[in-house]
C-alpha cells in the first residue's frame, strides 16, 4: 500500500513539474534558457601542433593534441602511456617533470605524486579561441622570445 501511494505521489509530482504552466527557467544572466539561441561556438582544439609558448614562469604547458576519450582515473592514466619517463622516447613525447614525483612535503617519490596524477587539473588542450574576458596581461621581458 505504501509503495502504491509513493508511486502515485511521484507520478503526480512529475506531471506537476512538467506541466506547460510551470515557471520559465532563466539562466544566471537573466536570459530565458528555452529562448536562448546564442550558444557559444565550439572552438576546435589545435591538433598535434607545436605547443603554444608559455607566458609566465611555472605555467603548466598546454596539451598540443586531442584528449577526448583519455581514461584518467585512480587505476589508469592514459597520459602516462606516452609521457612517463620509461615511454616518452618511444612516443616522441615530452616527459613529465621531476616535480610530479614530489610529495607536498618535498619528499622525492618513485611514482607520480597523487596530487599530480590527474593531469587535466593543470594541463588543458590548447585551442584557437578568443579570450572570454578582456585581458591586458603581457609576459615579463625575460619570457619574451626574441
Amino acid at each position: 500500500m505504501k509503495k502504491n501511494l509513493f508511486n502515485l505521489l511521484a507520478l503526480f509530482l512529475m506531471f506537476a513539474v512538467a506541466s506547460p504552466g510551470s515557471a520559465e527557467i532563466t539562466s544566471l544572466r537573466d536570459r530565458s534558457i528555452e529562448n536562448d539561441s546564442s550558444a557559444p561556438e565550439i572552438k576546435p582544439y589545435i591538433k598535434d601542433r607545436p605547443p603554444i609558448v608559455r607566458d609566465y614562469l611555472q605555467q603548466p604547458p598546454l596539451i598540443p593534441h586531442k584528449v577526448e576519450g583519455y581514461k584518467v582515473n585512480i587505476k589508469h592514466n592514459k597520459c602516462l602511456g606516452c609521457h612517463s619517463w620509461s615511454n616518452y622516447k618511444a612516443h616522441n613525447a615530452t616527459k613529465i617533470s621531476q616535480t610530479h614525483f614530489e610529495s607536498r612535503d618535498g619528499a622525492v617519490m618513485s611514482n607520480v605524486s597523487a596530487r599530480r596524477y590527474f593531469c587535466q587539473q593543470c594541463h588543458v588542450p590548447q585551442a584557437d579561441a578568443r579570450p572570454l574576458v578582456e585581458n591586458t596581461f603581457s609576459p615579463v621581458e625575460a619570457m619574451k622570445i626574441r
